[in-house]
């Protein structure tokens, strides 16, 4: 005879599963789509030229963390005609979001190449009157160089501020039954002074992303924003 406790141990793990199989993901969803990062984002803006660099991140190692969590990755330094001013741009792109396959944040991955993290805050990209987008603001010093970044990191149609509203986002998506891309854009000048630097930042960036044809604006900010500078004709 079954013994009441055993009983209510088995139906706890019976509804215990349920649950379990309801919270996996069943649904692929990619912003980005069937097209590449490289191919939706101007090689050239106006006043600005770009070159390719292969140097902005660790190389590729087959079968590495980083060879699984992003499928591609994008680097650039665009160079300023009427400044000189340098802006280094990495986006890197995984198509998906899960336990193990997270966005790296950069506040944690400079440190492990030598980097001193001595500022970190949010800050709002302004891409119009009504739109911005959600990124956050480092100083990354070593011995012999200083960088001034801004980044942010989309999951999905969430743009996390920070890791443990990344690790919620994720939680969210996976409930919803959702396996979603991610895509970090990172940022940086190096050698400048930090407010100066990120002011070229902030003009930089929002000229590049809105000379991205507005149907590809949403691998980049998510869809809800990229429909509102849609409706606003910009």
């Amino acid at each position: 005879m079954i013994a009441r406790r055993d009983f209510f141990i088995a139906g706890a793990c019976v509804l215990g599963a349920g649950v379990a199989y309801e919270l996996v993901p069943r649904r692929h969803v990619s912003l980005l789509g069937p097209t590449s990062v490289a191919s939706i984002v101007p090689r050239q803006i106006t006043g600005w030229t770009s070159r390719d660099v292969t140097d902005l991140v660790a190389p590729k190692i087959e079968n590495s963390l980083a060879s699984r969590l992003y499928g591609e990755t994008v680097g650039r330094t665009y160079h300023s005609l009427t400044t000189g001013a340098e802006v280094m741009m990495l986006l890197a792109h995984g198509d998906t979001q899960s336990n193990d396959l997270q966005l790296h944040r950069p506040e944690i991955c400079y440190p492990s190449f030598g980097f001193a993290i001595s500022d970190n805050h949010p800050i709002d990209i302004a891409l119009s009157s009504s739109v911005s987008v959600p990124s956050r603001s480092l100083v990354a010093r070593a011995a012999d160089r200083q960088e001034t970044i801004l980044y942010w990191s989309r999951l999905g149609e969430y743009l996390p501020i920070d890791r443990k509203q990344q690790q919620f986002d994720r939680l969210r998506t996976a409930m919803a039954g959702i396996v979603a891309d991610g895509i970090l854009a990172r940022f940086s000048v190096a050698g400048m002074e930090p407010n100066a630097a990120t002011a070229v930042m902030l003009t930089f960036i929002k000229a590049l992303l809105l000379s991205v044809a507005p149907q590809h604006r949403s691998a980049l900010i998510g869809t809800i924003r990229a429909d509102q500078l849609r409706q606003e004709g910009v």
